[in-house]
C-alpha cells in the first residue's frame, strides 16, 4: 500500500473511508470529525451481522465494545474472545483490526463482573512521498486500546458497569530535511453503560425484553504533532433494545434495535458563513472556538450546535436494526441493517453471519454488503472465536 503521510493523516482525523466521500456535494457533505476513528470498528462478528448493535442483546465476550454492565448478567463464569477483521479491502490488502476481549464473574454471588479488551488497528505498510520523491520513508502506523472494566447488578433486573480506557495512535513519521519530528498521540478516556432486562409473559410463552445504554470514550481530546493539531475522541451515545421470543422448543429468535450518537461538536465549514470579509473572520473565530472547546464542553455542545438546529441533529443519529435466530444456543443465523445520514457518511449496509458453538468454544462469522458499490467498505469479512471458561472447567473436571 503506497500513500502520503499527510493523506493518511487527514483520513484518520476525518474519518472520511466511505461511500460519502465519492457521492456528496460539499453543501451538504458535513461528517463529524474525531481522532483515533478505529475505535468505533465493531470487533466480532455477532454484532456486525446484526447491523453494528449490541447494547441490549444476550451478554457475550465482545460486551466490553457495546455494553459491558451486561458481564453481570452472563451465563458462564467466563469467557475469552479474539477476532480478526480485513479493513477497506476493496483498497488494499493490509490494513486489519484484531481484537481480544473477555471478562470473569467474581464472588459466589453472581452479581459482579471484571472485564478487558486489547484491540489493535494496523494500517499496513505506509511509504511516505514526499514532493513526488517516491524514496521516503517506509513506516507502519497503527492505533490501539487497551482497556479494563467493572459491572456489577444493582437489582435482579438491572446493572451499571464503567471502563478505563488507554489509547496510543501512531500516525508519527519524521522529516529531518523540515525539521518535522510528528510523535504518536496517547489519551484517556472512560465509558460508563447500563443494562437492565425482564421477562415478560406473552401468551403462554416467557420471552425476555431488554434495554441497554452505553456513553462510550468520555476523555481527553488526543492530540496530535505535539499538540499542534488536537482531535476528538469519538465520544458516543449508543441506546438499545431487544425482545427475544421462543418459536418452539430449543428454537428462539431476538429482534433487536440501536442508536447511536457521536458526542462530538460538528466543525465549522467555511460554506456556512457569508462570502464576505465579515464572514470569514466569523469563520476563522468560529474554527478556533472549537479546535480549543474541551472534550467535556464539545459533548454538551454537540446537542446544541448553533448553526445545525434540530435537523442537524437528527441527521447525527444513526440505527441498526437486526434478528438473531438460535437453535439451542448451539447454532446462530444473523441479519441487519446499518443506517447513517447521507450528509453525515453515507455508511448503509446490510450484515449477514451465522454462528456455532460447542461447550467450549463458539466460532461466529460475518460478511458486509454495502447498499452502493462504491464503498470500500462492501464485502467485508469478520471472524470471531470465543473460549467458554466453564466449558473448559467441565474438560477439567473442575467445579
Amino acid at each position: 500500500m503506497k500513500f502520503t503521510v499527510k493523506i493518511l493523516t487527514a483520513l484518520l482525523l476525518s474519518g472520511i473511508i466511505t461511500e460519502a466521500a465519492y457521492a456528496q456535494s460539499k453543501d451538504d457533505f458535513n461528517p463529524i470529525n474525531t481522532g483515533v476513528t478505529s475505535l468505533g470498528i465493531a470487533p466480532d462478528a455477532r454484532g456486525a451481522s446484526m447491523g453494528d448493535l449490541g447494547a441490549a442483546t444476550e451478554p457475550d465476550a465482545y460486551s466490553q465494545f457495546w455494553n459491558p454492565s451486561k458481564y453481570a448478567f452472563a451465563y458462564s463464569r467466563g469467557a475469552v474472545s479474539l477476532s480478526y477483521t480485513p479493513w477497506l479491502r476493496k483498497l488494499v490488502n493490509d490494513i486489519f483490526l484484531a481484537d481480544l476481549s473477555g471478562y470473569w464473574k467474581l464472588g459466589s454471588e453472581d452479581n459482579q463482573a471484571i472485564s478487558a479488551s486489547l484491540r489493535y488497528f494496523s494500517l499496513g505498510e505506509v511509504v511516505t512521498d514526499t514532493a513526488g520523491d517516491t524514496g521516503g520513508q517506509t513506516l507502519s502506523p497503527y492505533e490501539m486500546a487497551f482497556d479494563l472494566g467493572y459491572s456489577r447488578k444493582l437489582s435482579e433486573k438491572f446493572s451499571m458497569g464503567v471502563v478505563f480506557r488507554y489509547i496510543y495512535s501512531d500516525l508519527g513519521f519524521s522529516e529531518s530535511y523540515a525539521g518535522d519530528n510528528s510523535t504518536g498521540a496517547s489519551a484517556f478516556s472512560a465509558d460508563i453503560s447500563g443494562f437492565y432486562t425482564t421477562y415478560p409473559m406473552v401468551g403462554r410463552n416467557e420471552c425476555q425484553w431488554s434495554w441497554g445504554f452505553n456513553i462510550s470514550n468520555i476523555g481527553s481530546k488526543v492530540n496530535y504533532n505535539h499538540g499542534d493539531n488536537p482531535a476528538f475522541l469519538p465520544t458516543n451515545l449508543r441506546l438499545g433494545t431487544s425482545f427475544t421470543f421462543p418459536l418452539a422448543d430449543y428454537h428462539n429468535m431476538s429482534v433487536n434495535l440501536d442508536l447511536n450518537k457521536l458526542l462530538v461538536p460538528a466543525m465549522p465549514r467555511r460554506v456556512d458563513f457569508e462570502d464576505t470579509t465579515e464572514g470569514e473572520l466569523d469563520y476563522v473565530k468560529a474554527y478556533e472556538d472549537w479546535q480549543n472547546m474541551s472534550s467535556i464542553t464539545g459533548i454538551f455542545k454537540s446537542f446544541s450546535d448553533a448553526l445545525g438546529g434540530i435537523k442537524e441533529e437528527l441527521r447525527e443519529i444513526s440505527w441498526s436494526v437486526g434478528a438473531e435466530y438460535n437453535y439451542n444456543q448451539q447454532f446462530f443465523l444473523r441479519a441487519g441493517y446499518y443506517y447513517q445520514h447521507p450528509a453525515k457518511g453515507n455508511l448503509q449496509y446490510f450484515g449477514l453471519g451465522a454462528g456455532f458453538a460447542l461447550n467450549v468454544v463458539r466460532l461466529d462469522a460475518s460478511y458486509m454488503l454495502a447498499t452502493a458499490q462504491t464503498s470500500p467498505l462492501d464485502q467485508t469479512l469478520r471472524f470471531s472465536l470465543t473460549f467458554d471458561m466453564d466449558g473448559i472447567r467441565e474438560i477439567f473436571g473442575k467445579k
